[in-house]
């Protein structure tokens, strides 16, 4: 399928939670003109913590700069999880591939939105470092969890998608309250910069809905929900469930 823009973030390449494999596929389906990796697509924490990277890894890299050389606009946004390559910003690497803090975009519709991965409105993460990383050592249990609720599922042949890090993030008050408030931060921002819409990532929750007068757009993750933002040539932006 043949879109002008493809909007994913949260890849966590050096994981082995990451859905590189299926990442690679949803490439290979969709086309682009442009291509915004809107941040933490390669994991610098956890492979600080323990090397992984498997073929599939480099193969997602390889398929980029392969679609960057035929090309294709690909431009990266820092995230906290690479914010390794931030001391190096802006950064033009060949034609068509370009790293940055932050973009803005033009929409076919004639609106403008800001692109940003979305840890520099998170309190925490700015703040309180030591408290994000411990956060995320409990964000990989979840995962090891639900791995092996997953492995038990399918012994038993149970046909059933819950997840409990997903449960979490949906229920649990704290966790709520984070994601409401992250995304009015968010949609406040792009209003006083006149802005008409924002896209991120960062807290793995996909998602297309206006906040105010403000589009507010997530692309979600590549660990769990294998999702993606496409605007097509008629100016909609449709929400891709991959997984």
């Amino acid at each position: 399928m043949k879109v002008r823009s493809i909007f994913v973030s949260d890849i966590h390449l050096g994981t082995r939670f990451s859905q590189a494999e299926k990442f690679i596929d949803f490439l290979k389906d969709y086309e682009s003109e442009n291509l915004f990796l809107v941040g933490d697509i390669v994991d610098g924490w956890a492979i600080k913590r323990k090397f992984v990277w498997p073929q599939s890894h480099s193969d997602v890299i390889q398929k980029i700069l392969r679609k960057a050389r035929k090309g294709t606009k690909v431009h990266l946004i820092t995230g906290n999880h690479d914010e390794f390559l931030r001391p190096f910003v802006p950064l033009i690497v060949g034609d068509n591939l370009e790293i940055s803090n932050e973009f803005e975009y033009s929409c076919m519709n004639g609106k403008t939105y800001y692109i940003t991965h979305g840890d520099f409105f998170d309190s925490i993460t700015m703040t309180k470092k030591w408290l994000a990383i411990l956060g995320d050592y409990g964000y990989d249990f979840l995962l090891y969890v639900n791995d092996k609720i997953s492995k038990i599922k399918k012994i038993f042949k149970v046909n059933s998608k819950w997840s409990l890090s997903k449960y979490v993030k949906d229920n649990v008050k704290s966790s709520v309250n984070f994601i409401n408030d992250f995304e009015k931060i968010l949609a406040n921002h792009a209003k006083h910069k006149e802005y008409d819409g924002i896209v991120c990532g960062h807290i793995h929750k996909a998602e297309i809905r206006k906040i105010d007068t403000i589009d507010y757009l997530n692309c979600g993750d590549w660990v769990e929900s294998c999702t993606a933002i496409v605007e097509t040539y008629e100016g909609e932006f449709k929400l891709i469930n991959y997984g």
